[in-house]
Formats: C-alpha cells, sequence, structure tokens
C-alpha cells in the first residue's frame, strides 16, 4: 500500500494514526501500540508524516527521518482549532489533516538531539534554581522572627546566615539551630549543582560558533546564547526578517483592531516564555549599566543611548521590553551575517549613511 500522508495522535504507548489519500481523504485509521507503530512505519511506503510538536515528537521526527519519511510538525496550540465534536484521538488525528493543509500554518523545526540535551540542561538548572529560591527566602523568614535582619542578595544573606547559625550566642534558638543548618547545607549542595551546570553549558559554548556570536552582544550572556542555539540551532533562515524573530518571542505589541482602528496594545507574550525571560533580564542588566555610566558622565552611544531615550519618554518597563525586542533583532542579523556583533563599527557605518549627499 501506497499512502501519500500519514498523521499521527501521538502519546506515550497507544498511537492513533489517520491515513490519507492525495486529496487529502482519510481512508484508514489505526490505533497501534509502540512496537506495532513501529513495525507499520518499517512494512508502509509513507510520503509525508504530520505530527503535533509536543512530548516525544522530535525523536519521533528524527526516527522517521532516519528511514527517508518527510515529518512535518505543527504547533499543538493551532491544531486546536481543527478538532471537531468531541476530542477524541480520531478527531486530533483527523485535525492533524486539515491543519497541514492551512498555508499560512508554519511548520516546527526538528531539534537534533544536541540541541535537546542543551534545553535539558536549562530545564534541570531552573528546576534546581526554584528550591533555592525558596529556602533562601524560608531561612531569611525565620531569622527575621527572631530579630535578625538579612542584607538584600542571595550570597550576601546566605554568607550572613552562615556566620548567625554557626555563632551559638546568636539569637537563633538551639531547637531550630541543627535544622536551620540543614537547611543552609542543602541550598549550598543545590547552588554547587547549578555551578556545574553552567560549567556543563559554558563548556558547550566554547565548541559552538554560534554561541561565540551570540556572546559578543551586549546583554546576551552564557545562559541566552546556548537557550538560543538549543531553541534555533544557530540557524535563522527560516525567519523572515528580524521583525518576524521578535515576534518569536512574543516580544512585539499585542493588536486589537478593526476597519480604521488600530490599537497596539502590551506585548503578546508568545513563544518561548524563557528565552523572552532570559532576554528581559538581558536588557534589563544594559539598560542599569548605561543608567549608572549616564550617572558618573560618560559618554553613551548606540544602543544603550536609545534605550536610555525610550526609558524618558516612557517608562523603565517599557523601555526594557523595547530594548528586549532590540537585542533579539540584534541576534538575528549577527545569526544570519555569521559577523560578531560590533556597535562601532555600525555606529560608523550609520553615521557616513547620514553625512552622504547624493550628487546633483
Amino acid at each position: 500500500m501506497h499512502a501519500t500522508t500519514v498523521a499521527v495522535d501521538l502519546a506515550k504507548s497507544v498511537f492513533q494514526i489517520a491515513v490519507a489519500d492525495d486529496q487529502w481523504r482519510i481512508i484508514e485509521t489505526q490505533r497501534l501500540t509502540r512496537s506495532q507503530f513501529e513495525r507499520w512505519f518499517i512494512n508502509r511506503s509513507v510520503g509525508l508524516v504530520i505530527m503535533e510538536a509536543c512530548g516525544s515528537a522530535h525523536h519521533w521526527a528524527r526516527w522517521l527521518g532516519s528511514l527517508g519519511i518527510k515529518v512535518r510538525l505543527l504547533p499543538a496550540q493551532y491544531v486546536r482549532a481543527y478538532v471537531r465534536r468531541n476530542k477524541t484521538d480520531a478527531t486530533d488525528a483527523a485535525a492533524l489533516l486539515e491543519a497541514a493543509r492551512a498555508s499560512d500554518l508554519r511548520p516546527v523545526r526538528v531539534k537534533s538531539v544536541e540541541q535537546q540535551a542543551l534545553q535539558g540542561l536549562h530545564r534541570i538548572r531552573s528546576l534546581w534554581m526554584g528550591p533555592r529560591t525558596s529556602r533562601i527566602n524560608a531561612l531569611r523568614g525565620f531569622c527575621r522572627e527572631f530579630g535578625i535582619a538579612i542584607p538584600v542578595g542571595a550570597r550576601t544573606g546566605i554568607e550572613t546566615m552562615g556566620r548567625i547559625l554557626a555563632d551559638p550566642q546568636s539569637a537563633v534558638p538551639d531547637l531550630i539551630r541543627h535544622t536551620a543548618s540543614q537547611l543552609l547545607e542543602e541550598i549550598r549542595l543545590l547552588e554547587a549543582r547549578i555551578a556545574q551546570v553552567e560549567r556543563q553549558l559554558s563548556m558547550a559554548a566554547q565548541q559552538n560558533p554560534a554561541c561565540t556570536l551570540l556572546l559578543s552582544v551586549l546583554g546576551i550572556g552564557l545562559l541566552t546564547a546556548t537557550a538560543m542555539v538549543a531553541a534555533t540551532s544557530g540557524d535563522v533562515t527560516h525567519f523572515a526578517d528580524a521583525r518576524h524573530f521578535s515576534s518569536w518571542f512574543g516580544l512585539t505589541p499585542r493588536e486589537y483592531s478593526s476597519g480604521g482602528s488600530r490599537y497596539l496594545g502590551r506585548i503578546s507574550k508568545k513563544g518561548d516564555r524563557y528565552l523572552r525571560m532570559l532576554l528581559t533580564h538581558g536588557a534589563r542588566s544594559v539598560l542599569r549599566a548605561a543608567k549608572v555610566a549616564q550617572g558618573a558622565g560618560k559618554e553613551i552611544q548606540g544602543v544603550r543611548r536609545w534605550a536610555l531615550e525610550v526609558q524618558g519618554r516612557s517608562n523603565h518597563n517599557k523601555a526594557t521590553c523595547a530594548l528586549a525586542n532590540k537585542l533579539a533583532r540584534i541576534c538575528y542579523a549577527t545569526l544570519r551575517d555569521h559577523k560578531l556583533f560590533d556597535e562601532a563599527a555600525r555606529l560608523n557605518r550609520k553615521e557616513n549613511r547620514q553625512s552622504f549627499v547624493m550628487p546633483h
């Protein structure tokens, strides 16, 4: 049997498939186990497989690709609109066939094993950062109840709490001192594990040319560079331009328009929340450094000056989002051109363009 297109609704152990002919009509449906699913594709001639970009989708896409089968991953949130009537595995598979026919629905690129491993390191680090923060805050609260004020800052706070718990003359009761010390040891263990993950990310960044390019952009550090490479593999050719790239992070205004009325609201917050958070933190860092330099009377040029001008006519948060958007667009240009970011050279080119006068 020669099937043109097969839609697959993925699950952990049960896979629903819908086989369509060249007219996109469903001619066969199957409900298969994991082993049956693998044998089915090995014994059939399939031209295209359509799946949602969900858990395990990239693994199966790589496996099907090794069999010479073309795979198209569709964003799950957009496929949902094509589900008719009740939601079942069969209707989900049929919805995939309908969604695949939409010309404006862009497929998701299949991630490599290295990309997913890099993303996994970031997820593990985030999972450890949460308990670390909650335990630091808990120790701060305990100390405050006994009249001890802990200074601001995680590093300073941990050092201060360590000295207080080690001092038998402090105001911390003996009843809680030993248990609080164990909580402090747990914080230090989490920090050691987080530092180990960051060392692994640093080693991966040194071996990746795309990370080297991104690290040349101001406001882009180790975490942002490696996370962006994990999401895009360092190839941005499938984005139409820098504006599409920044909107992919959800850093463009959300639009409410009808007729001749147009309203641009807050940022859309679509896309990867983690990457958007990293870009926003990088923008806050650049904006703060520019503000400090301005207070010291230093000359400020380029992106820093632009960000301060935006902050002057709006507010700090709007300037941060605008700068995060600009940083994303700079990252796009850096990856597209395969050149290190050189702000001084860019400013010189801009000044030369502005001073150029066309002859009569």
